[in-house]
C-alpha cells in the first residue's frame, strides 16, 4: 500500500489534500475572520480549495470577510498551490522524460537542455528564485501606485500590492477589493502590471528558463561575433506560439463583442476600451481578476470565455485548463487526419502515437468533468445553462472568474465546484503524468478491424 503511494502521480493529489486541509482548519479558527467567529466549515473548505488549487472563487468577499490572519493564510496557501504546482509539473515532466527509450531519450534532451532532474535541490531553488524575483517586481510596482496615485497608506498599499501579486502570478485572481479590479479598469499601470505576471507565471517554468537563458546566450559574443542563433525546443515553440495566439484571440473576442455593450466597454473611451479588453482577454490564461461585469458579458462572450478557460496556460506553470500543448497537439493530430497525412507531425519533429492518445485522453477527462459538474449544479439550482457552465468551467479551468452565483450556490453545488477545483489543478497533472508513466511494450498485437465512423 505504502509503496504504491510513493508513485509519483499519486504523491502529488495527496500533497494538495494535506495542504487543503491544513489551510482549512487554519480558515476555520476564529482569528481568520473579522467578526472573531469561526467561519462554517464549507466556507473555510471552499476558500482552501480555492487558494491551494489557486483558482480565486469565493463564497464570501475575502478583503471583508477575512481577517488581517485569514488574508495572510490565504496568500501563503496560493503560493504554496502555485510553487507547488510548478515543482510538481516540472518533476513530472522530467520524469517521464526520463522513461523514453534511449533514442527518444537523447533527442529530447538535445532539444530541450535547459531543465535536468538530477539535482532536485537546484531546480526548486531555481523556481523560487524566479517566483521571488517575478513577485517582487511586481509588488513593487503596484504598493507605489496603490500609495502615490490612490492614497493608500504605507502599509496598506505594501500588504494590496503583495497580495495582488502572490495572486496574479499564481493565476489565483483572489482581490482584496469587492470588485476585483473593476475600479482599476483604465489604470494602465495596474492593468498591464497584473496581466505580465499572469502570463509570466501561466507560461510554465521550463519554457521560462529555456527563454531566458537562450536569450543570455545569445547576446553573449565576442565583438565582431556573430550571436549564436537562439533554438528552442518543440515545447517551447508549441507554448509560446499557443499562449500569442489565445492572447489575441481573447483580445478579439472582448474588444469585437463587448464594444458596445452599455454593462461592460460600452462606456469607456476609445483608449480605455482598448486597454480593458486586453486586460479582460488576458484573465481566461486562468487568471480570475474581472475588470469588467461579468454577469453583464454577452452570451457569445461568455461562451468564447469557457473555451478560452478550458484550454487554460502552459504545463508545469501556474496556470490551469488541459493546457495549451494539449489543446495545440490535438489541433494538429486534426489538421493531420484532414489532409490524410500517414503521420502527425509540428515544426519537423513528429508526435508519438502515445503522445496523441494522452492529449486526447486529459481532454475528454476534462469535458466529462466540466460536463458533469454543470449537470449537478443545474439539478440543485434554478440557474441557467449559460452562467453554469461558466462558473463549471471556471472552477475545472482553475481560473476564478465568476457570473455571480457561486455565493448563491447550496452546499451540494459548492462541493461539486470544489471537486472540479481539485480535479482542474491537480488532476490534469496528475492523470497526464500517470498515462505517460504506465507506458508498457507488449509482445503481440490483435488483428486489425476498422469500425464505421461517420
Amino acid at each position: 500500500m505504502f509503496r504504491a503511494l510513493r508513485h509519483p502521480a499519486r504523491l502529488v493529489p495527496l500533497a494538495f489534500c494535506a495542504f487543503i486541509l491544513a489551510g482549512t482548519v487554519l480558515l476555520k479558527l476564529p482569528a481568520a475572520t473579522e467578526t472573531g467567529e469561526a467561519a462554517p466549515l464549507l466556507t473555510a473548505l471552499f476558500t482552501s480549495v480555492s487558494a491551494v488549487c489557486v483558482t480565486g472563487l469565493v463564497v464570501v468577499d475575502t478583503g471583508t470577510y477575512w481577517s488581517g490572519f485569514g488574508e495572510v493564510v490565504i496568500t501563503v496557501l496560493i503560493q504554496i498551490g502555485g510553487f507547488g504546482i510548478i515543482m510538481a509539473g516540472t518533476l513530472l515532466g522530467l520524469l517521464v522524460l526520463g522513461r523514453l527509450r534511449l533514442r527518444g531519450r537523447l533527442l529530447a534532451q538535445k532539444e530541450n537542455s535547459t531543465v535536468h532532474l538530477g539535482d532536485v535541490r537546484a531546480l526548486a531553488g531555481q523556481i523560487a528564485l524566479l517566483t521571488l524575483i517575478v513577485e517582487a517586481v511586481t509588488a513593487i510596482v503596484l504598493a507605489l501606485r496603490f500609495h502615490f496615485h490612490y492614497g493608500y497608506g504605507a502599509a496598506e498599499s505594501v500588504w494590496h500590492g503583495v497580495f495582488h501579486s502572490v495572486a496574479s502570478f499564481n493565476n489565483a485572481g483572489f482581490g482584496l477589493e469587492a470588485d476585483s479590479l473593476m475600479q482599476f479598469v483604465t489604470d494602465p499601470v495596474i492593468s498591464l502590471t497584473v496581466c505580465a505576471a499572469i502570463i509570466i507565471g501561466g507560461i510554465g517554468f521550463p519554457v521560462m528558463v529555456e527563454v531566458l537563458r537562450n536569450t543570455r546566450n545569445a547576446w553573449r559574443h565576442r565583438p565582431g561575433q556573430r550571436r549564436a542563433r537562439v533554438r528552442w525546443s518543440l515545447h517551447t515553440r508549441i507554448t509560446v506560439l499557443m499562449t500569442g495566439v489565445l492572447l489575441v484571440v481573447g483580445y478579439a473576442v472582448y474588444l469585437t463583442l463587448e464594444w458596445r455593450n452599455p454593462g461592460t466597454l460600452g462606456p469607456l473611451g476609445v483608449g480605455d476600451k482598448l486597454l480593458a479588453a486586453f486586460t479582460a482577454g488576458v484573465q481566461p490564461r486562468t487568471a480570475g481578476f474581472n475588470n469588467l461585469a461579468v454577469a453583464e458579458l454577452r452570451p457569445e462572450t461568455l461562451l468564447a470565455t469557457d473555451a478560452l478557460m478550458f484550454i487554460g496556460g502552459g504545463p508545469a506553470g501556474t496556470a490551469g485548463g488541459i493546457k495549451v500543448t494539449t489543446f495545440a497537439l490535438l489541433a494538429v493530430v486534426i489538421w493531420a487526419e484532414v489532409r490524410g497525412e500517414p503521420d502527425v507531425a509540428v515544426f519537423g519533429r513528429a508526435i508519438p502515437a502515445e503522445t496523441q492518445r494522452q492529449a486526447l485522453t486529459v481532454a475528454l477527462l476534462g469535458v466529462a468533468a466540466v460536463a458533469a459538474g454543470t449537470a449537478i449544479i443545474m439539478l440543485d439550482t434554478g440557474f441557467g445553462l449559460d452562467h453554469v457552465l461558466f462558473e463549471a468551467v471556471s472552477a475545472f479551468g482553475t481560473v476564478g472568474l465568476s457570473a455571480g452565483i457561486t455565493p448563491e450556490l447550496g452546499p451540494v453545488s459548492q462541493i461539486a465546484l470544489i471537486v472540479l477545483m481539485f480535479l482542474g489543478r491537480v488532476g490534469t497533472v496528475a492523470v497526464a503524468a500517470a498515462l505517460a508513466l504506465r507506458l508498457r511494450g507488449r509482445r503481440f498485437t490483435y488483428p486489425e478491424e476498422r469500425p464505421l465512423v461517420s
